[in-house]
């Protein structure tokens, strides 16, 4: 009982860090690279596409208990302390509300910029 009471907790931080990230990547006081990486982990774990599917064993998960993990750690190293605590409070608060489609069509137009780039750029090439 206690693993699970600690997976949940777990959970909870890494939703939080998620929409933290995701305010981090506009907010004026975060410097240009850690904005980046912020915005680039908040899409990529806010995002329905996996680097790795889920459906491939052992693998499939690589990503959910790995990448993204370890992309949070990064990008919250990256942003100043103060400004980081701020963003945590601000997306608790934010979590605990109902939320719109604003994110998911931020997320779909990142998705769609990515493929049109690598069209464009595929497209070069051959």
């Amino acid at each position: 009982m206690q693993l699970i009471s600690k997976a949940k907790i777990w959970a909870k931080s890494l939703k939080r860090d998620i929409v933290a990230l995701w305010l981090a990547a506009r907010d004026p006081r975060v410097p240009w690279p850690a904005k980046a990486v912020a915005g680039a982990v908040a899409a990529y774990a806010l995002s329905p596409v996996d680097l790795i599917p889920d459906f491939i064993p052992v693998l499939g998960y690589l990503d959910d208990l790995l990448i993204v993990p370890l992309g949070i750690l990064l990008a919250t190293r990256l942003i100043p302390a103060e400004v980081m605590s701020e963003l945590r409070a601000e997306a608790a608060r934010r979590i605990e509300r109902p939320s719109g489609r604003a994110g998911l069509i931020f997320i779909l137009a990142v998705w769609l910029a990515c493929i049109i780039f690598l069209a464009l750029a595929l497209r070069k090439l051959v």
